[in-house]
């Protein structure tokens, strides 16, 4: 009876929100409000099916989002809505369905970031135990000889640009709030690490870019035998290694250790204009190759690239003379990508469902690939960066241009 209350709250709220097309309410709040409306179940987000319930790295990213919104906006049934997959997911002994440690998987570390809040909010032993149990993973993932995880244990010896966001900010804030002293230290040099590690082995001299992947051991199809890199630079891979940075660094502070992290993200902002489209200021999907016929402008990467900026100016890890610029381009990808809808929610268009390398479907890596993958709207993985940025874009108190927010 409780969550069907609860249930009935929120989406009378989303209607309240979402379905007033004059609404001058902050676009973090109708976005969130507009993903419940379309999700009345936090359970179903990412097309998992209703009576499912999967821990997953895309749920838990964007309900982060909207529980952060919450707490920003003074929308607490936004946190609940996001309590309520945690609660149905995390058993009462800190066990997590469908999650299997074994399979040392980096994807499944990410969701386990809400916890951190919900578990000083609620005080239940069992959060705590799935967050002990997550850095338990970190600690037992396999490594390269340099150091770096292993993406999963079914990809041996690869580091994605994708793992870096999936892993780091989460043992960056465990360690700010467990540890003191040497073993800090010990655990802030093995984070940079990562961050220098992935850099130095994807990294494309020619382009100025970070290409999505290299394999260590040179054996996988999709690798330069040579580099161990993949055929490209992939826009959304980028944009999860933008985000990773400057979501480290706001636990671990800048400094000597972890300078090495701002230089690597000061390089990215001042590549990442040579890619961009002209007219928008947006980037493509195949990030090295604007303009190449088939590429299209993707909103996932662009909005993950729009709010690392956006946060790194405001925590001064990039240049203050770079705000008015990232403001323009939030403003901008508003106007590209933001539409609103006949029942008054909002949506996010051009979002890449999904990408990678390998695997059962023996993904190539080629331009070919990256463009053949299927364009949905309001995917988890740009839904909940667009609610950051947003949130970060009203931190500037300056108007948001375009329909979307009228």
């Amino acid at each position: 009876m409780k969550r069907l209350l609860i249930s009935a709250v929120l989406c009378a709220l989303a209607a309240t929100v979402a379905c007033n097309p004059h609404s001058r309410k902050p676009l973090a709040v109708r976005m969130a409000a507009s993903e419940i409306a379309r999700n009345p179940s936090p359970t179903n987000l990412d097309g998992i099916p209703a009576g499912k319930v999967k821990w997953n790295y895309t749920t838990g990213l964007e309900l982060l989002a909207i529980a952060d919104a919450g707490e920003t906006y003074d929308h607490p049934e936004f946190q609940a809505y996001a309590a309520r997959y945690f609660d149905t997911i995390v058993q009462p002994d800190g066990s997590v369905l469908t999650y299997k440690r074994s399979k040392y998987n980096l994807d499944h570390v990410c969701p386990g970031r809400a916890l951190f809040e919900l578990y000083d909010r609620t005080g239940e032993a069992r959060y705590k135990m799935v967050l002990d149990t997550l850095y338990a993973q970190l600690q037992g993932q396999p490594r390269n000889p340099d150091g770096g995880f292993w993406h999963k244990a079914v990809y041996p010896r690869q580091m994605w640009l994708d793992g870096l966001y999936m892993a780091e900010p989460f043992y960056a804030e465990y360690a700010a709030r467990n540890f003191s002293g040497a073993e800090y230290e010990k655990a802030v040099d093995d984070i940079v690490n990562q961050f220098v590690v992935v850099a130095a082995h994807t990294y494309d001299p020619v382009t100025g870019l970070y290409r999505h992947a290299y394999d260590d051991s040179r054996e996988m199809f999709w690798c330069d035998k040579a580099t161990g890199q993949s055929a490209h630079a992939w826009g959304r891979a980028m944009g999860w290694y933008a985000m990773a940075i400057v979501e480290t660094l706001q636990y671990l502070g800048v400094d000597n250790s972890t300078q090495p992290m701002v230089e690597i993200l000061n390089h990215i902002y001042t590549v990442l204009p040579k890619y961009a489209d002209p007219a928008t200021g947006m980037w493509y999907q195949v990030l090295d190759q604007p303009g190449h016929e088939g590429n299209y402008l993707e909103s996932t990467g662009s909005v993950m690239f729009v709010y690392a900026m956006l946060k790194g100016v405001r925590l001064g890890y990039l240049p203050a003379e770079m705000e008015p610029e990232a403001r323009r381009l939030y403003e901008k990808f508003v106007e590209r990508f933001v539409k609103e809808n006949p029942d008054g929610t909002i949506s996010l268009t051009d979002c890449c469902a999904v990408a990678g390398l390998g695997g059962k479907q023996m993904r190539s890596g080629t331009f070919e690939y990256y463009i053949s993958e299927p364009v949905i709207d309001n995917d988890c993985k740009g839904v909940g960066p667009f609610i950051w940025a947003s949130m970060e874009y009203d931190r500037l108190k300056k108007p948001v241009s375009g329909t979307a927010a009228d």
